[in-house]
């Protein structure tokens, strides 16, 4: 099982928790851009001073809105020079009507902005120039900085229209809040159809990313209704909740014992995930223990 963790934004420890993760076998780290640090420079600086060789480093996520297309695909190239090849995921999203309005920006058709936000990114990344005329932008550019390789592309897709682009464009989609049933009976099935319509030649890669915590499962229950509540005031959460049956973040959590947990994570895989994201949260007062606890598992987990 393919099993990732949520990077830390702390300059100061993040090389050593990345070379941790590969340690222990994890595959991927994603670092997000909701922890108020830029996970492109994290994961830069990660990349550069960490004592690691096979670890994939990935944004889960970068806005879309607060980087023009342009900056992002020289951001994105750098970065992969900094970890080396085959060793950087692009995971983009376009946020959240109430995020992105309180920056100033307008929140108008998310799904158009996104296609030509991939359309002019991929390109780039590709090594080739850009002509692009559109609804949100007017590009010329060709591509200055460049990546030591391919730098796949994951886009944090929950709605219909979202998946739709993102199995034309992009490699794949990274979820969060989707549980297995949302993920078996709506993401795949929509991104792996557009996917092949498209006539792309590989099937798309599906990161779900979950909070996981080995516990009583009533007390994890708990904990995530708390430390989760934010998430289920968002309407692009709400409608993948829904989509799993559903109504709240708690219930999306994995939450209890070890066997418990482990299944919980198998059917995420049967469902059609291609990866999972673990963002381990504690529960309880003893919060680092909590934490070694669920750690371990997917240590155990990762090797199998």
């Amino acid at each position: 099982m393919r099993i990732g963790l949520s990077g830390s934004g702390n300059l100061d420890r993040v090389a050593d928790q990345v070379a941790k993760a590969e340690q222990d076998g994890f595959a991927s780290m994603w670092f997000a851009g909701a922890i108020g640090t830029d996970p492109l420079a994290v994961i830069a600086v990660a990349g550069r001073t960490s004592d690691t060789e096979r670890i994939e480093y990935g944004t889960s996520v970068v806005q879309t809105y607060t980087r023009h297309p342009v900056l992002m695909a020289q951001q994105a190239a750098v970065v992969a020079q900094a970890v080396g090849p085959g060793r950087f995921t692009l995971g983009l999203g376009v946020s959240h009507q109430q995020v992105v309005e309180s920056l100033g920006y307008r929140y108008d058709r998310p799904a158009v902005h996104m296609r030509e936000y991939l359309t002019i990114v991929g390109s780039l990344l590709r090594g080739e120039p850009v002509k692009h005329k559109g609804e949100h932008y007017r590009v010329r550019a060709d591509p200055r900085a460049r990546p030591p390789g391919p730098v796949p592309i994951l886009v944090a897709a929950l709605g219909p229209v979202m998946l739709q682009v993102a199995g034309e464009l992009a490699d794949g989609t990274i979820t969060w809040m989707a549980n297995r049933h949302a993920i078996e009976r709506h993401v795949v099935p929509r991104i792996t159809r557009a996917a092949a319509t498209a006539g792309r030649d590989a099937a798309p890669r599906v990161v779900v990313g979950l909070p996981v915590a080995v516990c009583d499962p009533d007390e994890g229950r708990e904990a995530a209704a708390e430390q989760f509540a934010v998430y289920g005031q968002l309407p692009n959460y709400q409608r993948i909740l829904e989509h799993g049956g559903i109504s709240s973040p708690a219930e999306a959590a994995i939450v209890g014992d070890e066997a418990a947990v482990a299944d919980q994570l198998r059917a995420l895989v049967e469902g059609g995930a291609t990866d999972v994201w673990a963002a381990v949260f504690p529960v309880g007062d003893d919060r680092e223990g909590s934490r070694r606890r669920t750690r371990a598992l997917l240590r155990d987990l990762a090797a199998a």
